[in-house]
């Protein structure tokens, strides 16, 4: 299985509830260029999982523009960000065995993300996800390992 972790794109601090906070325009920016940079890899995912979250929506809104329907999406509760990482772990390896996905992406939120990492690479320190950030983990039988982490700064230069 490929996962790949991504955070929301800038989100706007001034809303009513943390819910409720929206993608700024360099936000929005940042979510395309990332989405362009993993479409030249990636063409289809077969199980993608969103947090409920304002910001988490309309990020997965701009990234689906660049890639064909998944065969599954759904909103998650267990993906805001102050969720436990072991337990929403289980939750995305559930789905996963349930659908038999391969390439799956999750777009949520820090601390959650890092802690994910974390989670599934107990070797690995929680890494920080740039808004926009993108890790992949790969994930074969019992042997788990980060390939990569970009964000749309290593991207702007180098992708």
């Amino acid at each position: 299985m490929q996962l790949y972790l991504m955070r929301h794109g800038e989100a706007n601090h001034q809303a009513n509830s943390d819910q409720e906070r929206t993608l700024t325009d360099a936000g929005r920016f940042q979510t395309v260029m990332m989405s362009q940079w993993l479409a030249t890899s990636v063409q289809h995912f077969d199980l993608v999982l969103v947090s409920p979250y304002v910001r988490a929506q309309q990020t997965w809104q701009e990234v689906s523009q660049h890639f064909m329907e998944p065969t599954q999406w759904h909103v998650l509760e267990e993906l805001t960000p102050l969720n436990h990482a072991s337990d929403t772990m289980d939750v995305i390896l559930a789905y996963v065995e349930f659908y038999q996905a391969k390439k799956v992406l999750v777009i949520a939120h820090m601390p959650l993300l890092g802690y994910l990492v974390n989670a599934f690479l107990p070797d690995v320190e929680p890494p920080l996800f740039s808004t926009s950030g993108i890790t992949l983990i790969e994930k074969n039988n019992n042997h788990q390992s980060l390939i990569w982490q970009e964000s749309p700064y290593s991207c702007s230069r180098a992708c």
